[in-house]
């Protein structure tokens, strides 16, 4: 799933490529992915530019000059640059067409993706804007802020960061790493932590994911940027997807265990 550092790198590669371009066309080829009323949005994209992009935790929020087209890439979305005469390729449902005769599409093998357009006023009261947390590196990403959100939780600390309520755009990749750069056991509830290891998570997060973006992200099987970028922080990675390999501080084998349904990756000695 791409998280915060990969649709931060989509958002800067699109704003490269598509902003002040004169939208004429929209196909939707799956309407299911249209959480607006499929004719308005048609109609209020046709003859309007992106004027920005923007980006709250997972989600990308194309700036229009009196709407937002709000999109979350889910599992599998990508975006895909092409020339408005190429063959429409299997898994691709939303065709945005600019008058220079290129197209802004949307490929999603899986179908979970969403879009939605609304009006400017409504962005800060839309739901899934509004219930984000905080964001890695934000100044009120605090120990006491961490300390009160955890306080009477009592789920794994990896459940409690994959939830977008409290740290906003953190998902399965950047949780395991920023646990084992914390030295924090992923099945340690929430509510044990102390105050040592809510500030290893702030400087974890802010760190690791400042450092992912200037990298390009983490390109693996379920995220391959398709706008021409190759995320490269896949060789920084410390425990993810590293199943049995050496712990690159004690050399134990890295363990990797279900939890909530989530492989999560860490190393037993040093996460103890």
């Amino acid at each position: 799933m791409p998280e915060i550092a990969e649709v931060e790198t989509v958002r800067n590669t699109l704003k490269k490529q598509i902003l002040h371009k004169k939208i004429k066309d929209v196909q939707v080829l799956y309407s299911k992915m249209i959480e607006s009323d499929l004719a308005t949005f048609k109609k209020d994209l046709i003859g309007d530019e992106f004027i920005d992009i923007k980006r709250r935790g997972k989600w990308l929020i194309f700036e229009l000059h009196n709407h937002y087209l709000l999109s979350h890439l889910r599992m599998e979305g990508k975006f895909f640059l092409k020339n408005s005469n190429d063959e429409i390729a299997k898994h691709e449902h939303v065709i945005i067409t600019f008058s220079d005769n290129t197209d802004l599409r949307y490929h999603d093998t899986r179908k979970f993706g969403r879009m939605n357009l609304i009006a400017k006023e409504a962005l800060t009261s839309t739901e899934c804007i509004q219930k984000q947390g905080l964001e890695p590196g934000d100044k009120d990403l605090t120990v006491a802020y961490l300390l009160a959100k955890f306080k009477n939780k009592k789920l794994a600390i990896k459940t409690v960061l994959l939830d977008q309520t409290i740290i906003s755009g953190l998902g399965n990749i950047y949780a395991n790493e920023v646990l084992f750069y914390a030295r924090i056991n992923p099945l340690k509830a929430a509510s044990k932590l102390n105050e040592k290891e809510c500030a290893l998570i702030c400087e974890g997060t802010a760190k690791i994911i400042k450092e992912a973006i200037a990298m390009g992200g983490t390109t693996i099987k379920s995220y391959t940027s398709s706008l021409g970028v190759t995320g490269r922080f896949q060789q920084k990675l410390k425990v993810h997807k590293k199943m049995g390999q050496p712990c690159p501080i004690c050399g134990s084998p890295i363990k990797c265990e279900k939890v909530n349904g989530r492989s999560t990756y860490y190393c037993p000695n040093c996460q103890k």
